[in-house]
């Protein structure tokens, strides 16, 4: 629903930027903005959404997303100046965040312990088809045509998502027991869900009779949760993946290669559609960490390979017969970060915090993330511009190193646990009987 908002820059600021009377004039730095502006938009979605997930539902404020998603490409698609495209960007990323902070929640409090993993994972999977549309059709339509293509997809959302039932969780911590049996019921196909329904109001229990806070992520019994809150979100986002997202075609125009830029995007998007599959099948049988790890490890290399590549031809040494390394280390970045960096944060997020906390979790995540994207991607071009590729990448491919030796060190494995048993992971980990804990859940 939101994210071909990501991916639209690549396909769409080379039109306004290189094609003969664009509907919109801008500048290298003003694309920089127009694409950096969402993540600031996104930081104010994630704090809608921790102020709204556990008081209005998880259902309803993740339909009121579309809303602003839906107003932001009818701004593109009619836009002729540049504020309109800043103000669609700024709406797309509130509805990301919103959207963010929501849904993990939402998955994790629908979905049963044996398939929590696959279905947060899921998400991810969506995500990239979006991508894949953008990069797929965006070269060969107008900017205008983009604008309203791009739009059909939230508001088909918005269309059927309203039949979703509310999480069973939520309408149990409301004392709507026979909506959350109903919701229930909807959701595992069965009338067979008492005992799952008495379980499920014992963890409530045992989290409601302290009201949630956000202070309360920073008391000491939470200090590792909210580690493994910040080694998700750093890692994730500064091995520069949502740059080379926003920029694929840019970027790609600076590696010689016999396709051209438009089609190495799409390949790019196809390679990450079909391996991003892979971890929903893997997550739950795997475990979370061995996908982190090799997903870390596998994209310090492409990215090195990548880094190298521009630094030799930043240098001035010949390197255009070799644009195909260059082009299979981007794509080895892709597999690897969808194997694991894209897609178990979600199933993580959904799993190590007690409910009564875990929307300011969530929140938590959302921001640091939407700071951090904001920074890389602004940056990014500024690099682009004044000092080369190389700088960039190099960035990149240290941050992915460091992240693999940060997930080694410190996220346990939660496979096939309930959420109260991940809770006692957790807890057994902070008062140093992790190992333990672990070796249990294998």
């Amino acid at each position: 629903m939101v994210v071909c908002s990501n991916a639209w820059s690549s396909p769409a600021l080379p039109k306004l930027l290189h094609e003969p009377n664009p509907p919109v004039s801008i500048t290298p730095g003003a694309g920089s903005w127009i694409v950096s502006i969402q993540a600031i938009g996104g930081i104010f979605g994630m704090i809608l959404s921790g102020l709204t997930v556990d008081r209005l539902g998880r259902k309803w404020p993740f339909i009121a997303c579309a809303v602003p998603v839906i107003a932001g490409w009818i701004m593109i698609a009619l836009a002729r100046t540049s504020v309109l495209l800043y103000v669609a960007r700024f709406l797309f990323g509130i509805s990301y965040g919103l959207a963010y902070g929501i849904v993990p929640i939402y998955i994790g409090e629908i979905t049963s312990d044996g398939v929590r993993g696959a279905a947060a994972s899921l998400i991810t999977v969506m995500a990239k088809l979006g991508i894949l549309f953008e990069y797929s059709v965006g070269p060969y339509v107008s900017f205008e045509a983009l604008a309203w293509l791009s739009m059909l997809g939230p508001v088909l959302f918005l269309l059927t998502f309203t039949w979703m039932p509310e999480s069973p969780h939520y309408l149990l911590g409301k004392g709507h027991t026979d909506e959350a049996r109903q919701s229930l019921r909807w959701l595992r196909r069965t009338s067979a869900v008492e005992e799952e329904l008495n379980c499920t109001r014992k963890s409530i229990e045992s989290t409601v009779s302290e009201r949630g806070s956000v202070g309360e992520l920073f008391l000491p019994a939470y200090r590792n949760n909210l580690i493994i809150v910040l080694i998700l979100a750093v890692g994730v986002q500064m091995s520069g993946m949502q740059a080379i997202l926003s920029y694929a075609q840019t970027i790609f125009s600076q590696i010689s290669s016999d396709l051209t830029d438009a089609e190495m995007s799409i390949v790019l998007g196809a390679v990450q559609m079909v391996t991003v599959i892979f971890p929903v099948f893997l997550v739950d049988r795997v475990g979370r960490r061995p996908l982190m790890l090799w997903s870390a490890a596998g994209s310090f290399l492409g990215l090195l390979l990548g880094a190298i590549y521009f630094t030799l031809d930043a240098a001035g040494i010949a390197v255009e017969s070799f644009g195909w390394v260059s082009f299979l280390g981007l794509l080895l970045f892709v597999v690897s970060y969808a194997f694991g960096l894209a897609t178990i944060p979600f199933a993580i997020l959904s799993e190590i915090f007690p409910k009564n906390i875990r929307a300011y979790a969530n929140a938590l995540f959302g921001i640091l993330s939407g700071a951090i994207i904001f920074a890389v991607v602004k940056l990014f071009q500024v690099a682009l511009d004044n000092v080369g590729a190389y700088l960039p990448f190099w960035v990149f491919s240290v941050s992915a190193g460091l992240t693999f030796g940060f997930v080694f060190l410190y996220i346990p494995e939660t496979k096939g646990k309930s959420l109260d048993e991940v809770q006692q992971i957790i807890a057994g980990w902070r008062t140093g009987l992790h190992s333990k804990a672990v070796v249990a859940g294998d």
